[in-house]
């Protein structure tokens, strides 16, 4: 009788219990939430958004940013960071196109990109990992010593491919779908079971959570970060055969320029925290939807260019806004 009275006598308000579910969906879902919102108003805004041509065109233009902030979602779920994935992302290009010329092989050249992205990772990893540097002044350094070797090997210029069938790999489609599109969609699928299905994933948070409490409970934290940091690495080279197969060629100078920074904007509109253990790949993936719509939108309203970079500031600084209050 008494256990039943006081149950009686403190109900939990209607508008208490809503307010706690809406405040679990938010938390949740805000990403999914936001990119609805936005692509509601995006229609509304324009009616040449919804053209099948245009939305293929936002998913292609996406496609390589999607597949360098998958590894830098992982990255970050580890509480670290990469800022060399850019000029990787260059000297990846540049070796593959010099492999391809000399060999006459595209799969020759998908290998060395494969190879020449995953070792300037596991160096990344090294660095971190066994040198304890931090990952934001180890990766600056790759940043600054890839462009340049990019940079040398190329004379400052730019360097294209002389065996046919290359560009296929990002020109050619499936019915409508261009295979850049196709390789994104794949990828995200593979870091998605690989964080959230496996037992790598479950350590990568477990250690940009806890580091100290990741290395008690006997999980080997320099072997995770060397091969969270090689994954990512492992990414880049997927995005720099996509870029240099587009054009046919790629520039050491222009080429891969603040992807380090539009991969970071994604994963963090996507739900990723900066100090790391919290975030989901589906979240990045949303993210970067996100950005490939706000920058559609603003070029079919003719916004300045040199004003884009100050909208995608703004979105990150309140997406960060917005994960401090959770």
């Amino acid at each position: 009788m008494v256990n039943t009275e006081l149950k009686e006598s403190n109900p939990q308000p209607k508008s208490s219990k809503a307010s706690n579910r809406f405040s679990w969906l938010w938390t949740d879902y805000s990403v999914i939430i936001a990119f609805i919102i936005i692509f509601i108003a995006a229609s509304i805004m324009s009616p040449r958004f919804l053209d099948i041509n245009n939305q293929m065109n936002i998913l292609m233009q996406v496609s390589i940013i999607g597949i360098i902030s998958l590894g830098m979602t992982v990255v970050m779920l580890s509480g670290g960071i990469d800022l060399s994935v850019g000029s990787v992302l260059v000297l990846v290009g540049v070796i593959s196109v010099l492999a391809l010329n000399a060999s006459g092989s595209i799969f020759v050249a998908i290998l060395t990109a494969c190879i020449v992205g995953s070792f300037a990772g596991f160096l990344n990893g090294l660095m971190v990992a066994k040198g304890r540097i931090a990952s934001f002044i180890a990766t600056l350094g790759m940043m600054a010593a890839a462009r340049s070797i990019a940079l040398y090997i190329a004379n400052g210029g730019s360097i294209s491919g002389k065996v046919s069938g290359f560009t296929a790999i990002a020109n050619s489609d499936l019915w409508i779908i261009d295979y850049p599109i196709i390789i994104f969609l794949v990828m995200t699928v593979l870091v998605y079971v690989l964080m959230h299905k496996t037992r790598f994933g479950r350590y990568v948070y477990a250690i940009g959570s806890n580091e100290k409490a990741a290395t008690l409970s006997a999980i080997r934290v320099d072997r995770v970060k060397l091969a969270v940091y090689s994954l990512v690495g492992l990414l880049v080279s997927v995005a720099a055969v996509i870029e240099t197969s587009r054009l046919n060629s790629i520039s050491s100078s222009s080429s891969g320029v603040s992807y380090e920074l539009d991969a970071i904007a994604a994963v963090i509109i996507g739900g990723t925290r900066m100090t790391g253990g919290k975030g989901k790949i589906l979240g990045t993936f949303f993210g970067v939807l996100i950005l490939g719509i706000l920058n559609n939108m603003m070029n079919l309203m003719n916004v300045s260019p040199h004003l884009q970079g100050f909208v995608k500031g703004l979105i990150i600084i309140v997406a960060v806004v917005f994960q401090k209050r959770e």
